[in-house]
């Protein structure tokens, strides 16, 4: 099948006009085959390539996977910690400007603002991705069971979705991050907000419906299509159909999306722990390093809420360009 072929018949499931992109995989016939039919190049070798070529989506990449690697390197090659014992030695190194001992300044105590940084980034690249990932299990189950089955099936969990979408996200956020003592309807405990793990949780918990209305109308336009009626001749089970045919054919705009809830969660991290609901001191996360700094705007010290805002703004910026490498990566109309 052409790729136009294909794509005319994608948007015609999906409602598109012609014309509009749908991000699909590429055939193997998109890539070459050789002799015997067998492709030369995966579908994801393929993507990749196109990903590759994405040049601002590359260096957004490289430049997050460096940083990350250089916050977790960071703390075992230098002799300044995060949280380090204050005495008179330390405390004559309080309010120093950036320098070449200290690239972000020190704090009041003469803490060092570089280490603290790169600690508050590995804390927010390990709730991003990790309420990312929660919130696109939970909304892929709950989207690919509403489309595949349909029905009183999709109706009371669409319904649920949409009941949870038009709650005040943020005042719902607060009420359960400052819990201090949450737990599972009373079955089990759970960690609490102002821990890494509790504050994954706090955010999936609200994070997962947009993701479960995308898997859904993608699962619903892909469940009609021949090669989906011949694995029900076969008598394959609703399930395996999902998870053999339907996701595996949705990927594309799964991972994208998720990419984007990722700068979505660290950015949410930030607020709450910035209104003081989620991480807390003496453990660091942007969120309150900005909050511990507000007062310094307009002073000699303003670089204490500089360089945390200017490293979240990275952080969400790549994250964003990334995804946006992935949806052109993913679509087989993008000439890149």
């Amino acid at each position: 099948m052409s790729r136009d072929l294909r794509m005319r018949e994608a948007q015609s499931a999906e409602g598109l006009a012609p014309g509009s992109a749908a991000l699909l995989l590429p055939e193997p016939s998109d890539v070459g085959v050789e002799t015997g039919g067998r492709p030369i190049r995966s579908q994801w070798r393929f993507v990749l390539r196109r990903f590759l070529r994405h040049r601002v989506a590359l260096i957004a990449a490289l430049f997050l996977i460096g940083f990350a690697v250089f916050a977790v390197v960071w703390p075992h090659v230098s002799s300044n910690g995060v949280n380090p014992p204050i005495t008179r030695a330390l405390s004559a190194h309080a309010r120093e400007g950036p320098s070449w001992s200290h690239p972000f300044g020190t704090d009041q105590l003469g803490r060092d603002q570089f280490a603290r940084v790169l600690d508050a980034t590995k804390k927010s690249l390990v709730i991003g991705f990790g309420a990312a990932a929660l919130s696109t299990l939970v909304g892929v189950i709950v989207g690919g069971l509403a489309g595949y089955y349909r029905g009183w099936i999709d109706a009371l969990l669409m319904r649920f979705t949409d009941l949870l979408l038009v709650l005040p996200t943020l005042a719902v956020l607060l009420i359960i991050a400052t819990n201090p003592n949450p737990s599972f309807f009373g079955l089990f405990d759970l960690p609490p907000a102002t821990e890494v793990g509790g504050m994954i949780l706090v955010l999936a918990v609200l994070g997962w419906m947009p993701m479960a209305r995308i898997v859904r109308g993608e699962v619903l336009s892909l469940r009609e299509r021949e090669y989906v009626d011949a694995a029900r001749a076969a008598g394959a089970s609703g399930p395996r159909i999902i998870l053999r045919h339907l996701l595996p054919n949705a990927i594309g705009v799964i991972i994208v999306f998720a990419t984007l809830e990722v700068g979505l969660a660290i950015l949410e991290e930030a607020t709450l722990s910035f209104l003081g609901a989620g991480i807390q001191l003496p453990d660091v996360s942007l969120g309150n390093m900005i909050t511990t700094a507000e007062d310094t705007v307009g002073t000699h010290l303003a670089y204490l809420i500089y360089f945390p805002g200017l490293v979240l703004f990275l952080l969400v910026l790549t994250v964003n360009f990334i995804g946006d490498g992935l949806r052109d990566a993913l679509d087989p109309k993008s000439i890149r």
